[in-house]
């Protein structure tokens, strides 16, 4: 596993991806970030078939933790009882993180009518107008504002870095979690999604 600072991050994540390679880059607090790679071969470019997933033995509930919406009011995974969640942790100064939001967004989109939904918690210290800039730079309609601003949210689910993506189930339990940029709009990635967190009632 190869560590770097987050400087050496951003203009090398890049190349990785190019090179097929998928990187995770850790979250912002002192010391610096460090990237950790995986092979990403036989999947989309820059993005790791969603088969890299770690499913729990015993889904839990994640631990109890705050995030906010795009207009900042709190909200907790219990704010979202029978729903299946995908929870997204990212930031946009993450390389891997924004190669994914594109597949990311076409989950969103065809899962919406399955009543599970897809949020990506930004750790942008910049807030919600950084999200909606980079929204608009990068064509994303199809999801909303969710932030994480100091990180709390990452820290309490043991997150080690960015991105790291906990699915849900319509109990409010953790059953798998995927680190790194995943191929999410794939046929695969939509049918364990659903069989992840179960049929809707």
């Amino acid at each position: 596993m190869k560590v770097t600072t987050r400087r050496v991050v951003i203009a090398g994540a890049a190349a990785a991806a190019a090179g097929g390679t998928l990187a995770a880059a850790a979250l912002w607090r002192k010391p610096p970030p460090a990237v950790f790679t995986q092979s990403a071969a036989g999947s989309a470019p820059g993005l790791a078939p969603f088969s890299t997933f770690v499913p729990r033995e015993t889904p839990a509930p994640p631990a109890p933790a705050i995030f906010f919406n795009g207009e900042g009011v709190e909200r907790r995974i219990t704010d979202f009882p029978r729903q299946g969640l995908v929870l997204n942790l990212w930031a946009t100064w993450c390389v891997p993180c924004v190669a994914e939001m594109p597949a990311l967004q076409a989950m969103a989109r065809a899962l919406a009518d399955d009543k599970i939904a897809v949020l990506p918690l930004s750790s942008d210290r910049g807030g919600a107008p950084t999200v909606r800039k980079f929204y608009e730079q990068h064509d994303i309609s199809a999801l909303g504002v969710w932030l994480d601003p100091k990180g709390e949210a990452a820290r309490a689910w043991g997150a080690r870095g960015l991105p790291t993506t906990l699915i849900v189930d319509r109990h409010g339990r953790e059953v798998a979690r995927l680190e790194g940029a995943i191929d999410w709009a794939s046929a695969d990635a939509l049918a364990r999604i659903r069989t992840l967190v179960g049929p809707a009632s």
